[in-house]
């Protein structure tokens, strides 16, 4: 079983304002509420793709209790502990203006409440996987995603690290079964600036020898970069398409790499499965569907890696 653990779940509020002006009522054109959090666009792409998995994480309140809502219509199935005081954050993202967003804060999540996790991870064990993506609340200790790895250690848990920063560098000693930085995370990593796939690749390949099993660079137009796990670098151009909506796209290209890799684990498929995954997201207002991925699937296709 695959499962995902989102800590601060949202309800994004997606919205399109044809003329946007600052200091006075607008008003908007098109909306969209939908959950949101790196670990959640995971589930649901991966449900998408008729992949099981299972999403853990923190609620509260009646955003909370949407977010569960929303998530299970979708397919996903989920186990969060709810928390008893505060409400899951609302994410403001104004589609009309490049990349413009208001975060909320999120709930408290107190030492109980994240025991409470850590004993819902005690369960897992050999062939289950687990995916730990995005930031962590200031209410939480920064190291959680190393704790976490560390008591895990042993178990034959193939685990996820979706992150940046130190969050990324002090897991890769528990050797994660994969890491997903773009381009320009990796790149802060190291203190160089990465333009294209030829750049890229040394570095994909120093994560490797840090301790990371297989190393899966997203580039947006420029492709993708995959050091895996057999030695080998793989590297491959996106697919064409117009750009929709890029929120979710590194999250679904790590469903679609999971996804292709529990298929037939083949790191050439696995690879092609990831790309596809992430340009059908970006191409679309939602989070991939299999038909959309697979079209585009079948382009990467025509691509050596």
């Amino acid at each position: 079983m695959i499962y995902t653990v989102t800590f601060n779940p949202s309800l994004d509020y997606i919205v399109s304002v044809a003329d946007f002006r600052l200091g006075l009522t607008n008003r908007t054109d098109s909306e969209l509420i939908l959950p949101g959090g790196k670990g959640l666009n995971v589930s649901m792409v991966l449900s998408n793709l008729g992949i099981d998995n299972m999403a853990l994480g923190f609620v509260a309140g009646f955003t909370g209790a949407e977010i569960i809502r929303q998530v299970e219509g979708m397919g996903v199935k989920s186990d969060f502990i709810r928390l008893p005081n505060g409400t899951s954050r609302i994410n403001l993202k104004l589609k009309s203006i490049d990349g413009t967003e208001i975060n909320g804060r999120g709930p408290q999540i107190g030492e109980e409440a994240g025991e409470k996790l850590m004993e819902k991870l005690d369960a897992l064990g050999k062939g289950d996987v687990l995916v730990l993506a995005g930031s962590i609340p200031d209410s939480m200790p920064d190291d959680i995603y190393r704790k976490i790895m560390e008591r895990l250690a042993g178990r034959g848990v193939m685990i996820v690290v979706d992150a940046t920063k130190n969050l990324l560098m002090n897991v890769l000693e528990y050797h994660p079964f994969l890491v997903k930085p773009n381009n320009h995370e990796l790149g802060e990593l190291f203190g160089v600036e990465l333009r294209d796939r030829e750049e890229a690749m040394p570095y994909a390949r120093r994560l490797r020898e840090l301790g990371a099993v297989n190393v899966l660079v997203s580039m947006a137009g420029q492709g993708a970069v995959l050091a895996a796990g057999d030695g080998e670098v793989y590297a491959s151009p996106a697919p064409r398409g117009k750009l929709v909506n890029g929120v979710g796209a590194g999250d679904s290209m790590v469903a679609g790499f999971l996804a292709g890799w529990m298929e037939r684990h083949d790191y050439g498929h696995a690879f092609r499965m990831g790309i596809a995954a992430g340009s059908a997201s970006a191409f679309s207002e939602l989070m991939a569907t299999r038909e959309e991925v697979m079209d585009l699937y079948r382009q990467m296709e025509r691509f050596k890696l």
